[in-house]
């Protein structure tokens, strides 16, 4: 059995909790996704859930459905040992990406999340540039980013790669360790306090799964071995799931993202770019382009070498992809709240007839 504080319960989600008026809900977190069905827990244990008619009815998008991490409101039947989702809390905190795909779509990857861990590998793995992608929608979530360099054993030159994340992670803790060897994991483990959800974020193959094995003391996550051809470990978790240690804190893993396209990510892109918004801001215009401008301090510094021409190319990329993206959504709103309309009126058609 589990207390709710146990499970990261707060007054954040008490608040919305008790503002539900059907009768015998009871407050679960959801701790795993398995498409039409969940595995969540509550006070009476595990148990497992589907979302009812009405809320799948609602749902404007797959957004609006449980997702790992989340609270939700249930009523639970065959003696506790099953339940039926009617709401989803609100949220503290989301991972969102674009949804593999043509279609344009919020894919909801964690919820109610303090800490996110964005492992990458420090063998053929590492990419700067990947990192800062996962830092811009880290910033976004409203989580706490921390990255983690796995596999220090294989990088005799990590403290280099060290400083090269640090340069580009800024305001957030970057850290080297090994589960081969120890090297970092009690930084790691300062991390994991009872109650507190943490969720790693990655590629496939960069260690997360043995992380959660050493923090778990048992195999529950399979790892298979490394390749010879590119370093990279060829086991990658299948679903996203939650877990609880044995210390009191939560930690969600998640599989390996082939590609990390952005969501609802312009606040996230100043935070990860923290360095060339304050150079902007230095511009003598306000609507500088960052070209021929008189007076551009972004020009300026790239020729100084105060600002590298990759980190520059790196935030020009994922700005003009953050306003794309967020052009896209404003139409993909209005089709949502069109929807969200036709089924209102649908259902007073309903009731008109059935009267």
């Amino acid at each position: 059995m589990f207390s709710l504080t146990t499970l990261g319960w707060e007054p954040f989600f008490s608040r919305s909790f008790d503002q539900l008026t059907e009768p015998d809900l009871v407050p679960a977190r959801i701790t795993a996704d398995h498409g039409e069905a969940y595995t969540a827990l509550c006070t009476h244990g595990e148990v497992e859930a589907r979302v009812t008619g009405r809320l799948r009815h609602a749902a404007v998008s797959r957004a609006d459905w449980p997702a790992v991490g989340d609270w939700v409101a249930v009523t639970l039947y065959n003696e506790g040992a099953q339940a039926l989702v009617h709401d989803v809390l609100p949220r503290k905190s989301k991972f969102s990406r674009q949804a593999a795909g043509d279609r344009t779509a919020e894919q909801i990857v964690a919820a109610n999340v303090d800490t996110l861990f964005l492992v990458t590998a420090l063998n053929q793995d590492f990419n700067l540039r990947r990192i800062e992608r996962y830092l811009v929608l880290a910033w976004e979530s409203g989580a706490s980013p921390v990255v983690v360099l796995t596999k220090a054993d294989l990088c005799p030159d990590w403290p280099a790669r060290l400083v090269e994340v640090e340069a580009v992670a800024l305001g957030a803790p970057v850290l080297a360790v090994s589960v081969r060897d120890g090297q970092g994991l009690a930084e790691v483990a300062a991390y994991l306090q009872p109650g507190r959800t943490v969720a790693l974020l990655g590629s496939s193959g960069v260690g997360k799964s043995s992380l959660i094995n050493h923090w778990m003391g048992e195999e529950r996550q399979a790892v298979r071995e490394v390749r010879a051809d590119d370093d990279r470990g060829r086991h990658t978790t299948t679903h996203r799931e939650l877990f609880v240690l044995s210390n009191g804190s939560l930690v969600i893993d998640t599989p390996g993202m082939r590609e990390l396209q952005l969501w609802e990510a312009e606040e996230g892109v100043e935070a990860a770019f923290e360095d060339v918004r304050a150079l902007s801001e230095a511009c003598r215009f306000k609507d500088c382009g960052h070209g021929s401008e008189p007076g551009c301090a972004v020009r300026a510094a790239l020729e100084t070498g105060e600002l590298s021409p990759e980190r520059w190319r790196s935030y020009d990329k994922v700005r003009r992809e953050a306003a794309y993206q967020a052009r896209k959504e404003d139409v993909h709103e209005q089709l949502k709240e069109k929807e969200r309309w036709k089924s209102i009126h649908k259902l007073q058609r309903q009731l008109y007839k059935d009267r």
